[in-house]
């Protein structure tokens, strides 16, 4: 699903590939809930499906409707050269972390790591601002993985305020996206260039 955020030719598209690696971290966080029946892991779960899989990504395409944002995140790589770049990521990522981690830890860590990764590379590749609030989220969910599989999750309260913060983050953007897009009539950041002096 990471490597399908990088390849999306839409906004839209975009949303629903990061509802869907939302939705298997949440299988994820539920699976180590069932494993070591934790009532804070329950909770947690439970949360990321609310936020990540249903509230978050329906008011981002609520985001999009209003500013009519349906066409392309604005693409500085193409595709097909950001997968390949996201593919070498994850390979670097994979060998970074089978030298400094054991071997039982070293996968969950390296799918991590690259998650994160590609989240930052559509944070800095992309130029449409929307897109790069998908980046952002994007990079979350890989650090939520690598503390959910390599610690065994953050403390429960860490995660409840991580989880507010991201979501306040998100209606923010969200706010700031619909206004430049009011007043600017587009929301290609790359624009922006234009007023240095």
């Amino acid at each position: 699903m990471t490597f399908a955020t990088v390849v999306s030719k839409r906004i839209t598209g975009l949303i629903a590939s990061f509802r869907a690696q939302s939705f298997f971290l949440f299988l994820l966080t539920f699976y180590l809930a069932l494993c070591r029946r934790h009532l804070e892991l329950y909770i947690v779960a439970g949360l990321l499906f609310l936020l990540k899989v249903v509230l978050v990504p329906r008011f981002l395409s609520g985001i999009a409707a209003k500013i009519r944002a349906y066409e392309t995140p604005g693409f500085f790589i193409k595709p097909q050269l950001s997968l390949l770049i996201s593919l070498a990521l994850a390979y670097l990522a994979y060998v970074f972390t089978g030298r400094i981690m054991p071997a039982e830890q070293a996968y969950s860590f390296s799918v991590s790591l690259s998650v994160t990764m590609t989240g930052m590379f559509i944070m800095i590749f992309r130029m449409k601002a929307l897109a790069q609030v998908i980046g952002l989220l994007v990079m979350e969910n890989g650090l939520f993985l690598a503390a959910a599989a390599v610690s065994g999750g953050m403390p429960f309260f860490v995660e409840i305020a991580i989880f507010f913060d991201i979501f306040v983050c998100v209606i923010i953007s969200g706010v700031f996206v619909y206004r430049i897009n009011k007043l600017f009539t587009h929301i290609d950041v790359s624009k922006l260039r234009e007023l240095r002096g």
